[in-house]
């Protein structure tokens, strides 16, 4: 008898302390309140060598991608996926909505981006994209606009798709478990705004993307790239390779943090040699350009 009030002394006693861990793990990493960090960080891991570094506190965590919002800006500072065998699909709706997890003055809404197709010849272009990860459970919030941005429709619709394209084609392979990619908005001009709204926002100027296959970089199995808004609908995507220290450089961002300093140093200064499983040819010095 002693025994079994002893067991059910403990029992109580251990309830508050599972409940608090309960509390804590929905705040995540920037400690915000619930609604600014949707998921623990530690269930879900769309950037394997750590996510970016240096944007704001409000970081969504889900299965299709994590992501990092802007109030200013009303964009993602960056997004993070991981393309699986399992995660891609088609056909899927594009019903744009409010993100349901960001305070409404943090994010737009659909008819934000009313007249903006003809106005500024824009597509409301994923930053993770619909194709790529159509498959998870929660690819509906692909279609949030905290993970849309107004980009220009040749962009959209030609280097950048084709970028995406070859993207799904490396996790079709056999000796690729997982690629990862990581992606954002570079604002160094301005480029007008959206023609249907009144609240505060910066279109970006162009995009960054960083794409490795495997658990890590480390192997060399990495590129990155920048585009321009700009970027002709018929541009070849090869031609805009660069080192992951220009991204960090001209985003403001620390990219691949989970890896120790000098093995990121190494490889942020140079070309990986993913280029060349894409069908493009890895520019040998891309630290002068």
């Amino acid at each position: 008898m002693r025994e079994l009030l002893k067991y059910k002394l403990v029992s109580l006693l251990a309830l508050p302390l599972i409940s608090a861990c309960s509390s804590l793990g929905s705040l995540g990493v920037g400690g915000t309140a619930p609604g600014h960090e949707v998921a623990p960080q530690t269930t879900i891991d769309n950037c394997s060598v750590g996510c970016p570094a240096g944007g704001s506190e409000v970081t969504l965590y889900r299965q299709a991608y994590t992501l990092n919002n802007n109030a200013t800006t009303k964009f993602a500072n960056w997004v993070a996926y991981k393309i699986t065998k399992a995660t891609p699909a088609s056909g899927r709706p594009r019903n744009w909505k409010t993100d349901p997890d960001v305070p409404s003055g943090e994010t737009l809404n659909p008819q934000d981006y009313n007249g903006a197709s003809a106005a500024l010849k824009i597509d409301r272009g994923h930053q993770a994209n619909l194709a790529s990860m159509g498959g998870v459970s929660d690819w509906q919030s692909l279609n949030y606009l905290t993970n849309i941005t107004p980009q220009k429709t040749d962009l959209n619709q030609g280097a950048w798709a084709r970028l995406e394209d070859q993207e799904r084609n490396l996790g079709k392979a056999a000796d690729v478990d997982a690629v990862y990619v990581v992606t954002g908005p570079l604002y160094e001009r301005t480029i007008g705004s959206l023609p249907g709204t009144q609240k505060a926002h910066t279109i970006p100027s162009g995009y960054w993307k960083v794409i490795f296959t495997g658990t890590s970089p480390v192997g060399g199995l990495y590129a990155a790239f920048i585009m321009d808004q700009s970027t002709p609908r018929s541009a070849n995507f090869c031609d805009f390779q660069v080192t992951v220290a220009e991204i960090e450089k001209r985003s403001g961002l620390t990219l691949w943090n989970g890896l120790p300093r000098d093995v990121q140093t190494q490889l942020k200064l140079t070309s990986g040699q993913l280029a060349k499983k894409i069908g493009c040819s890895a520019p040998q010095d891309l630290s002068t350009r």
